[in-house]
C-alpha cells in the first residue's frame, strides 16, 4: 500500500511539474476515463440483458414443462374415457366376463403406459375379486369421491405411501424406495431413505344404461424412477438448437425436496437421483409457495433454474417441478465477448493515444530544452538555455528565463552573504541566551531553598521563642517546688521516713521536668554545639548509631543493610549532632517499616557538576509504608506528624542541625512502598564571624 501511494503521488508530481505531462494527461485522461466507462457499461448491460433472457427464457421453459405435465395427465385420462366409452367394454362389464375385461384393461395399461389400472367397484374393491387375481385396494381420495359420487373424471397428482402402494400395486412398493444422498448447500435432515411415491393419477366412473356410476377406472402413473416422462419432457423443453452445444437442458421432478425423476447428471452416466434441493430454494418454493426464477447450484454446478410447487387434490404442496440449463456456456460466451470488447477498446484507446502523442511533439520539443535548463538549475548547475529555433512564445519564454536566471543567481550571491552574517549573529545571541538561562535557573533554584530556608527558619524561631517563654514558665515553679521540697525535709527530719518514697518520686519528677525543658530549649536553638566542631568519620559514627538502636532494630526484626561507598568519609561536624540525626533518621524508618522490614544504609561522594568532591551524602531508606505525596512538603515543618506518636520535633531539628553546618536533606517517597532520606554535609562549612553560626551555602 505504501509502495502504490508513492508511485501515485509521483505521478501527481510528474503532471504537476511538467508541460510535457500536464498535454499528455489532456490528451489521455478523457480516454482512459471513457474506455473503462464504457467497458463497465458494456459489462454491465450485457450481463444485464443477458441475464433477463435466460431468465426469460427458464421461466418460460417452466411454463412449456407445466403445460406438457397437464397434458399428460389430460391424455390419460382421455384413453380412459376411450376405454369405458367403448361398446366392447360395456359389453364385457354387462356379461361379467371378467377374462375379457382384465385383457382390455392390460392391453390399456401397457399401450398408455400406466404403472396401474384398475376397475374398482364404487367402494374401492377390485372389481374382479371373484378371480383368483391379487385382492387390490383403490385408494380412496377426493378423486375417488367425485368419480364415485358425482360421476365426475378427474386427474390429479398424490402422495402414496408405502402401505397405499402395496395395497395398490404391491410390485411398485420396492420402485419406490430410494437412498438420499448428501448434497452440498441442501437443508439438514435426519432421514436417509425415501419410500413414498409420487403418482399422476386418474379416475374415469363407468355407467350402466341408467346413467349411474357402477364402477371406477383407476389408473395411475408413477413418477418416482420415471425417466421416460422427465425425458420426453426435457426433449419437448430442450428440442435441437434451443440451447448451446455445450450446454445442458434438465428437467425434474421432486418428491417434497427429493429428486425422484431427473436427468441431472450426478456422475458419468447416472442420474442425481436422491440428491436434494438446496435450502433456498426449498424455503421459497415449497414453504412460501413461490416460483424461483434465478440462477440456483444444481448438485454440483450452478444452472439457471427455474422451480415451482407440484399441488396435490388436497392443495398441500407435495413436490416441485424444475426445469433448467448449465450456466457455465452462457457464462463463458460473456467472458468471450468482455475479452474481445476489452481487445478492441483497448486497440482503440492505445491507437487514440499514439496519435495524440505523436501530434505532441511539436509543442514538447521546444519546452524539453528548457525542462533541462530548470531540472539543472534545480540540482545547483549553471547552465542557460540559449538561442531557440523557436520564435514564438515559447522562445519568448526561454529569452526571459535566461534573464530571470542571471538576476536570479546576482540575487543568491547577495542573500549568502546576508544569511552568512546573520547566522553568526544569531550563534552568537542564541549562546548568550542560553547562559543567561543557564544562570536564570539557578539564581531562581537558589531562591527557592533560601525561601524554603526562610520559611523553616522563622517557624524554628517561633519555636524557639514559645519554647523559652514556656521553659522560663516551668523553671520558676520548679525552682519553688524544689526550694519548699528542701524546707519540707529539714523540718520533718526523721518524721519524713514514711513517705520518702512519695518525696524522691516528687524530686524525681521535677528534675525530669527540668531535663525536658532543658532538651526544649536545646531543640529550639541547638547553636550551643557549634564550637565542638571536630572532623567526624561519617563510618564510625554511623556504627556507633547502629549500637544505640540495636534494641529498636530486633524489637521489630528489622534487617540492616549497609553499602559504604564514598572514597571521603570525613566530614567537619559536631559528632554529637550528627549522631543525634542519624538516630532520628533510623528510629523513623523502624517505626514505618513492617515486621521484619528493610533499612538501608548508604554512603557515597557528594560531587559537584565539574566533579568536585564537596562532601558526603548518607542515605536512609526504608521499605516501610512511605509517605503521602501531599505530605512531603510538610515533612519538616515543626511539630507535624503524620503518626499518632511523636511530637513532630525530630525531623525540623535534624533538619536544622544539618542547615548549619551547610548541608541538606531531601525526602523521597512512595506511598505504600517505600522512603528514602538523604543527608548532605560538606567536608569544610563556613562559619559567620558574627554570631559564630554556619552560613547556608548553594546545594550543588
Amino acid at each position: 500500500m505504501h509502495i502504490k501511494t508513492l508511485s501515485f503521488s509521483r505521478l501527481l508530481y510528474l503532471i504537476s511539474s511538467s508541460l510535457r505531462y500536464k498535454l499528455l494527461s489532456l490528451v489521455l485522461f478523457p480516454i482512459l476515463l471513457v474506455t473503462p466507462a464504457i467497458l463497465l457499461f458494456a459489462v454491465y448491460m450485457v450481463q444485464y440483458f443477458s441475464y433477463e433472457q435466460l431468465l426469460l427464457k427458464v421461466n418460460t421453459d417452466l411454463s412449456v414443462a407445466h403445460a406438457a405435465f397437464q397434458r399428460i395427465q389430460q391424455d390419460h385420462l382421455g384413453l380412459l374415457k376411450e376405454l369405458a366409452g367403448s361398446y366392447a367394454f360395456r359389453d364385457n362389464l354387462l356379461r361379467r366376463d371378467f377374462i375379457k375385461l382384465k385383457n382390455q384393461l392390460l392391453a390399456q395399461k401397457l399401450g398408455g403406459s400406466f404403472d396401474y389400472l384398475h376397475l374398482s367397484t364404487i367402494s374401492g374393491q377390485d372389481y374382479f375379486s371373484d378371480l383368483e387375481l391379487p385382492n387390490v385396494i383403490s385408494k380412496t381420495s377426493d378423486l375417488f369421491h367425485d368419480a364415485v359420487y358425482h360421476g365426475l373424471p378427474h386427474t390429479g397428482i398424490e402422495l402414496f405411501s408405502q402401505e397405499d402402494l402395496k395395497q395398490t400395486a404391491p410390485n411398485l412398493a420396492k420402485q419406490v424406495q430410494l437412498p438420499l444422498l448428501d448434497t452440498l448447500r441442501a437443508s439438514p435432515t435426519q432421514r436417509t431413505t425415501e419410500d413414498r411415491g409420487l403418482m399422476l393419477r386418474m379416475v374415469y366412473p363407468v355407467r350402466n344404461l341408467h346413467n349411474n356410476v357402477i364402477a371406477v377406472l383407476d389408473g395411475g402413473i408413477l413418477l418416482n424412477n420415471n425417466f421416460d416422462f422427465v425425458d420426453k419432457i426435457r426433449d419437448l423443453v430442450y428440442g435441437a438448437g434451443s440451447l448451446p452445444a455445450d450446454s445442458l437442458g434438465t428437467v425434474t421432478v421432486f418428491l417434497e425436496d427429493v429428486r425422484i425423476s431427473t436427468n441431472v447428471p450426478l456422475d458419468r452416466g447416472e442420474r442425481a437421483l436422491g440428491t436434494r434441493v438446496s435450502q433456498q430454494v426449498r424455503d421459497q418454493v415449497l414453504q412460501q409457495g413461490e416460483k424461483w426464477i434465478d440462477r440456483a447450484f444444481v448438485v454440483n454446478d450452478w444452472y439457471i433454474s427455474a422451480y415451482e410447487p407440484l399441488v396435490d387434490v388436497q392443495g398441500q404442496r407435495v413436490g416441485m417441478l424444475y426445469t433448467g440449463f448449465l450456466e457455465t456456456p452462457f457464462r463463458n460466451d460473456f467472458y468471450e465477448f468482455i475479452s474481445l470488447l476489452l481487445f478492441f477498446l483497448l486497440c482503440g484507446a492505445g491507437f487514440a493515444a499514439f496519435l495524440a502523442i505523436r501530434g505532441a511533439q511539436s509543442i514538447f520539443k521546444p519546452i524539453e530544452a528548457i525542462s533541462r535548463v530548470v531540472r539543472a538549475t534545480q540540482a545547483g548547475q549553471d547552465q542557460r538555455i540559449g538561442a531557440l529555433s523557436s520564435h514564438d512564445e515559447i522562445g519568448e519564454l526561454a529569452h526571459q528565463f535566461d534573464h530571470m536566471l542571471d538576476l536570479l543567481n546576482q540575487r543568491n550571491q547577495q542573500i549568502q552573504k546576508a544569511a552568512e552574517g546573520l547566522e553568526h549573529e544569531v550563534t552568537a545571541r542564541t549562546q548568550a541566551l542560553r547562559e543567561q538561562n543557564h544562570r536564570l535557573e539557578k539564581t531562581i533554584e537558589l531562591l527557592k531553598q533560601t525561601q524554603q530556608q526562610l520559611i523553616l527558619a522563622e517557624k524554628l524561631a517561633a519555636l524557639g521563642e514559645l519554647t523559652a517563654g514556656v521553659a522560663h514558665e516551668i523553671n520558676n515553679p520548679t525552682a519553688v517546688i524544689m526550694g519548699n521540697m528542701d524546707v519540707l525535709m529539714h523540718v520533718l527530719g526523721q518524721q519524713a521516713a514514711p513517705v520518702q518514697t512519695e518525696i524522691d518520686l516528687i524530686i524525681e519528677q521535677v528534675y525530669r521536668i527540668q531535663a525536658i525543658v532543658s532538651q526544649l530549649l536545646q531543640y529550639a536553638r541547638p547553636s550551643s554545639d557549634i564550637s565542638h566542631v571536630s572532623e567526624t568519620d561519617i563510618e564510625t559514627v554511623l556504627g556507633d548509631t547502629l549500637l544505640l538502636v540495636k534494641h529498636e532494630l530486633a524489637n521489630k526484626a528489622t534487617q540492616i543493610e549497609t553499602q559504604f561507598q564514598a572514597q571521603h568519609h570525613c566530614v567537619l561536624i559536631n559528632r554529637q549532632a550528627l549522631q543525634q540525626v542519624l538516630i532520628n533518621l533510623i528510629i523513623n524508618s523502624i517505626q514505618s517499616t513492617p515486621i521484619q522490614g528493610k533499612i538501608t544504609l548508604m554512603t557515597e561522594d557528594w560531587l559537584s557538576d565539574q566533579q568536585t568532591v564537596l562532601g558526603v551524602v548518607i542515605t536512609v531508606a526504608d521499605n516501610g509504608e512511605g509517605i503521602a505525596e501531599d505530605q512531603l512538603g510538610r515533612i519538616f515543618d515543626p511539630f507535624f506528624t503524620s503518626r499518632k506518636e511523636g511530637t513532630g520535633l525530630g525531623l525540623s531539628v535534624s533538619y536544622s542541625i544539618i542547615q548549619r553546618y551547610g548541608g541538606d536533606i531531601r525526602v523521597s517517597s512512595k506511598q505504600g512502598e517505600w522512603t528514602q532520606f538523604q543527608v548532605f554535609l560538606r567536608q569544610k562549612p563556613v562559619f559567620s564571624k558574627e554570631n559564630s553560626e554556619l552560613v547556608a551555602v548553594e546545594i550543588e
